[in-house]
């Protein structure tokens, strides 16, 4: 999973807190968080076309961007895991 996050970025403080309570869980899940103003950062947002902080990219594809909840992350996990 890779997090193109922002300083100073609520949604983004929300997210990796949600990220660390529910890691515990995914064992396996590996987190890369990459600043959005980064060289890399700004391939990413052109890539996926982010427009709003944390663009939440999972396996290569755009999960969410501007955040997500606890059960939308939960529920994408446990549906990549099952495959």
């Amino acid at each position: 999973m890779t997090l193109v996050t922002k300083e100073g970025c609520v949604h983004c403080a929300q997210t990796k807190e949600l990220l660390k309570k529910i890691q515990p869980e995914y064992p396996d899940l590996v987190v890369e968080e990459i600043d959005m103003i980064t060289p890399q950062g700004q391939e990413l947002i052109s890539k996926y076309g982010i427009m709003s902080s944390p663009g939440i990219i999972i396996n290569g594809e755009l999960f969410a961007m501007g955040g997500t909840t606890e059960k939308e992350l939960r529920a994408e996990l446990t549906k990549l895991i099952k495959k």
